[in-house]
């Protein structure tokens, strides 16, 4: 028996290799789908006029995000942990430099940009999640003892990512403001909150939505078109009553890749927060299940690396794998959501799909996060150090 024990443990394999072809297929699928539904866009818009500008663009980004990828992979759990503050310090004040006139880009009425010449635009948002993982994950290790308490557990954590919060909404990035909410509340609950706490802080945050949204009228402009597009088809609902119509082309099958009318000026973002409507314009109903199923994996394999490290101890690397659930889980559920009529318009991407370098750099952090916990578990089950 311990002989068969041992056999199982030495053939276990370094990596979690379903997990590494789930996020290439979500970041391929990308790469075709925004080229698909950028190129007439690129070929109109674009200085050179070149349908492959946008492509060009994301597989630079993709290089990137890569290349960053397999260096954060490289760098053991007890290290990023040492770092987490430091790099939540620096995310914090790098979101306070985008609201400076003449730093910050502002786009739409929103100032959540740095311009970095022909790298594009840098998105501190993006990286305020990947850093939000880190560092909640540490405060609830460090703070383990005092879960039970209000003001020694979770009141500290609470006013720092009111300070976020804040500076979030400044811009406006409501979007991004509930992803990093979720992340930290997140951490909490899985690192022992109280309960009944739990229960009511989550009572006074949904008040807390319910009053931004009445209280700012582009909130709830954006609430009541999505209640009823139709209403306002060529004003407020324009996006989703798009969205809508790109979906029902589909149909089953799709159209056929390449053939959306939808990209061809009248959905706008295309090929970034509605990509999900192209892709079910033209690969269908078939499509949009494919990706709901990779992400669906993807978000599991994060949770059960996270339960694995728990169970070995490991409560750290078990907060930050199930951190990296949490995210791209709820940042594609929301993402879903919109294009599908079934949450009001928030801004964000699909992750690791659409366009945006920041957004694709992050999300290709977080996974090499989530790899380097599997490692390690996977190298410690084997009989070998991380």
């Amino acid at each position: 028996m311990f002989h068969n024990a041992a056999l199982k443990r030495t053939a276990l394999t370094p990596y979690d290799w379903g997990l590494v072809f789930a996020a290439t297929g979500l970041l391929v699928i990308g790469l075709v789908m925004v080229y698909s539904a950028s190129a007439t866009v690129a070929e109109a818009h674009s200085a050179s006029h070149d349908n492959t500008f946008y492509l060009m663009h994301h597989v630079v980004y993709l290089v990137i995000g890569v290349a960053l990828g397999y260096a954060a992979f490289q760098v053991p759990t007890p290290l990023w942990q040492r770092a987490a503050p430091w790099l939540f310090i620096a995310g914090a004040l790098i979101l306070a430099v985008v609201l400076i006139p003449h730093i910050g880009k502002e786009v739409n009425g929103s100032r959540r940009w740095i311009p970095l010449g022909p790298l594009g635009n840098f998105q501190p948002s993006e990286f305020m999640k990947f850093a939000t993982i880190l560092y909640a994950a540490d405060y609830t290790v460090r703070k383990a003892a005092h879960m039970q308490n209000l003001a020694r557990g979770f009141l500290p954590l609470f006013l720092v990512m009111l300070g976020v919060g804040a500076l979030l909404l400044i811009e406006p990035d409501f979007g991004a403001f509930v992803v990093i909410i979720a992340i930290a509340l997140a951490a909490l609950f899985l690192g022992g909150l109280n309960g009944r706490l739990f229960a009511g802080l989550i009572g006074l945050l949904a008040v807390g939505f319910v009053l931004m949204v009445v209280l700012s009228p582009y909130r709830l402009a954006r609430v009541t078109s999505y209640l009823d597009p139709w209403h306002d088809p060529y004003g407020a609902g324009y996006q989703l009553s798009h969205a809508l119509i790109a979906l029902g082309r589909g149909e089953i099958t799709g159209v056929g890749l390449g053939d959306s009318v939808e990209k061809l000026f009248y959905l706008p973002e295309s090929y970034t927060d509605f990509l999900l409507a192209v892709i079910g314009e033209e690969l269908g109903l078939i499509g949009v299940f494919a990706v709901i199923g990779l992400f669906a994996w993807l978000t599991w394999r994060a949770f059960s690396i996270g339960w694995q490290a728990s169970l070995m101890g490991r409560n750290y690397p078990a907060l930050v794998a199930q951190g990296v659930g949490v995210w791209m889980g709820l940042q594609s559920f929301i993402n879903m959501g919109v294009n599908l009529g079934l949450l009001p318009t928030k801004g964000l991407t699909l992750p690791l799909m659409s366009y945006g370098g920041s957004g694709i750099v992050a999300n290709c952090l977080g996974l090499a996060l989530l790899l380097r916990v599997d490692y390690e578990n996977r190298s410690l089950m084997r009989g070998k150090k991380g």
